[in-house]
């Protein structure tokens, strides 16, 4: 065998030789279910590019053992019995893992529309296991022989046997291979990562949607093991969830939703402000007694000056303490309960959000966030909720320069904000627009010519506070009196509390949940309060029945402004499960409920538990549980056409 060269340049090509197997593996999935697909030559790019990101996770968490053991500063890699265990290392592994896993993928995507999990792998119960891969071994024995052409390409491409050119110099083999080493720590950090920003989170598979029209297609871009290894941990863990009979769980509580028909408010436009970090307690509209001795009566003053005019919840909760948590939430109206909604592999299953819904009925939709694109997961998402277009700061700053970066996080919320509506003005409509703001969030600066302006307050958020509703203040000034301002309905609603807290009262549930969240319309045609407990999961539903939306569809919240409750409540996840009634919150284990607390009851002196009746509640906190997980098990969030032909009533 000839001289290949270095250590380092022989790995590479081995690590090449990986990509190009998963590559493959890809290739014969599709080919096998390409009566699943449905893909567009445009479409094709983009996949190949989304599948090289989940392959390089892949490729890094099956072999970053071997690829340690390969670029490891030491003469030791010569020895031959070192180097003929890094080459079994590398063939079987990646048979067994890259090989062997992507082509089973083939054949268990036919059935169940779904990658190879933990849940398959590390928790599968079936006794006869073995003799069923025999047996679909069997009946696919051309996909049997097309692994063992892939296994062969890569022990023959190995190159078990090069020889490598020995640096004599000891001083630049070890710095030299040595840096090599931290370069590759580093790459395979951001490789897991999927980028290097401080705005991007290790990939999950949701984040495949990124890459798909839709999810059936985001099985295209991902590849095992980065499926198995990503969820292992988190499947089995969500104890008991089946508490009821099919049909008594449907009675006690449903996401199926059979509207009537109607809506005074059909065909307008739609635009929902996701605002980072807004707690209830920066409004003195919704927390005025806290601000009773404050000389600073509050840090939305703007914002309270709209909640005059407008549909205001005045008891609207989180259901979640994460950004990831919200959009699910507010956009699709499917909470996170034990693991947030956009990391769970279920997650990629037949849905319909409300932007789906609205560009189903012809409206233009899009998304607005200052941050780098995709960042956080919000594009994926975006992507999979039904959003048309999405503007980033890479699409600010292609207009409008890079002067108004932040430093941290993206784009300042008030220059974003005017950008945001310029391009409404050239939305279609009825259009459906969402923005995120990102500028008060950690760590909690504003502009250098905006400080001396803006209150500075109790803690650290409150400055940047001001500053998002000044922000707002000027989107509304800049924009009242265009032809789509009118004939738009406008919600404010907050992706969780601060972790910044003024108010003692707000560190102890439901306070710890409790947001800014309202419904402006700019004809006051819609006004009043909602006193009653209400979470994000009910802003769908409630703008669904605005619109006259008269369709069935899926949602865990509720219509406040038409479908009755007789015990209305919100249900959320903090920890435990907690039902927040008008007096008590409630807290269930998993098991049953464990306590009971006044609202008011800060201080927790007193559990109602086995005082006040508490079973309806309990039921219902049950029916939800196993609502969710019935639905994440079976992938689907859409009421199926049986359901509906056999269902005349209401929620």
């Amino acid at each position: 065998m000839k001289v290949f060269g270095t250590y380092t340049a022989l790995t590479l090509w081995r690590v090449a030789l990986l990509y190009i197997v998963t590559m493959l593996c890809r290739a014969i999935f599709v080919v096998y279910n390409i009566e699943s697909f449905d893909i567009a030559y445009g479409e094709i790019v983009g996949l190949i590019a989304g599948g090289l990101q989940f392959d390089t996770a892949s490729i890094i968490y099956a072999d970053g053992i071997w690829l340690t053991l390969s670029l490891l500063p030491l003469r030791l890699r010569e020895r031959k019995w070192y180097r003929e265990i890094l080459y079994w290392y590398y063939v079987v592994v990646n048979s067994l893992a890259i090989v062997a896993v992507n082509l089973g993928d083939a054949v268990y995507f036919r059935y169940t529309q779904k990658r190879f999990t933990a849940e398959e792998i590390f928790f599968a119960d079936n006794s006869n296991s073995a003799s069923l891969v025999l047996k679909f071994a069997a009946e696919n024995w051309y996909l049997v022989l097309a692994g063992a052409v892939l296994i062969a390409i890569l022990a023959f491409g190995y190159r078990r046997n090069a020889k490598i050119t020995r640096t004599k110099n000891l001083a630049v083999y070890y710095a030299a291979n040595s840096a090599i080493l931290v370069v590759a720590a580093v790459l395979c950090v951001g490789g897991t990562r999927g980028g290097f920003s401080r705005m991007t989170r290790p990939i999950a598979i949701p984040n495949a949607m990124q890459y798909a029209a839709d999810w059936t297609k985001a099985n295209i871009v991902l590849s095992n093991p980065f499926c198995i290894l990503r969820t292992a941990g988190s499947g089995g863990g969500n104890g008991r969830t089946e508490f009821f009979s099919a049909e008594e769980v449907a009675e006690i509580y449903t996401p199926y939703h059979f509207p009537p028909r109607g809506g005074e408010f059909s065909d307008r436009n739609i635009v929902i402000f996701v605002m980072e970090s807004m707690s209830a307690e920066h409004s003195a509209y919704l927390c005025g007694d806290i601000y009773a001795d404050e000389e600073v009566k509050g840090y939305t003053p703007f914002l309270d000056s709209l909640m005059g005019e407008s549909f205001v919840f005045t008891k609207m909760y989180a259901n979640g303490k994460r950004s990831i948590q919200a959009l699910p939430s507010i956009w699709s109206s499917i909470p996170s309960l034990r693991k947030p909604f956009m990391l769970m592999a279920e997650s990629l299953g037949k849905s319909r959000p409300l932007p789906r819904i609205l560009r189903e009925r012809g409206y233009s939709t899009a998304f607005f966030c200052g941050s780098e694109r995709g960042s956080m997961g919000f594009g994926a998402y975006a992507n999979a909720a039904g959003i048309e277009r999405q503007f980033s700061l890479e699409d600010y700053e292609k207009q409008h320069g890079k002067d108004d970066f932040d430093g941290y996080w993206g784009i300042w919320d008030e220059p974003f904000m005017s950008y945001m509506g310029e391009e409404l003005d050239s939305l279609p409509e009825p259009f459906f627009a969402s923005m995120f703001t990102i500028s008060s969030h950690h760590p909690f600066v504003v502009p250098d010519d905006r400080r001396a302006d803006l209150p500075e307050g109790k803690t650290k958020i409150h400055r940047c506070v001001a500053y998002t509703d000044g922000a707002f203040r000027r989107f509304f000034a800049e924009n009242r009196g265009k032809e789509w301002f009118d004939r738009t309905i406008f919600v404010f609603v907050a992706d969780h509390v601060s972790s910044e807290k003024f108010a003692p009262r707000t560190r102890t549930s439901p306070h710890d949940l409790h947001i800014i969240g309202f419904i402006y319309t700019p004809d006051g045609s819609l006004h009043g309060k909602y006193e009653q407990p209400a979470s994000q999961i009910d802003i769908m539903p409630t703008l669904l029945g605005m619109t006259g939306y008269d369709t069935p569809y899926f949602a865990f919240g509720r219509d406040v402004l038409n479908e009755p409750c007789d015990t209305p409540a919100a249900i959320v996840f903090d920890g435990d499960y907690k039902a927040i009634t008008d007096r008590y919150v409630y807290s269930f284990d998993g098991s049953g409920i464990k306590s009971i607390y006044a609202i008011d009851d800060t201080e927790r002196h007193e559990n109602f538990y086995g005082k006040i009746p508490s079973d309806d509640i309990e039921r219902r906190i049950k029916a939800m549980i196993q609502q969710y997980y019935d639905h994440a098990k079976r992938k689907t969030y859409i009421i199926d056409d049986d359901t509906v032909r056999q269902n005349n009533g209401c929620r």
